[in-house]
């Protein structure tokens, strides 16, 4: 999770600046983010993870 450094990258401040950080923090906790659906194949076997390698080099090879 992200919050573990969070105030290493500004400073909070004042009896104004404390109250809008601390009502941010409960919005966003009462308004989650829902979860996303993915779909995912699993390669075990060595041939077809060499075979799926190889289609990745092709792909980046463009857009270099």
């Amino acid at each position: 999770m992200a919050t573990s450094s969070i105030t290493k990258n500004f400073v909070i401040s004042g009896q104004k600046q404390v109250e809008r950080f601390a009502d941010a923090i409960e919005a966003s906790a009462n308004n989650p983010t829902p979860p996303i659906n993915v779909s995912a194949t699993f390669l075990t076997d060595p041939k077809d993870i060499a075979k799926f390698m190889e289609k990745r080099k092709k792909t980046n090879a463009g857009n270099k």
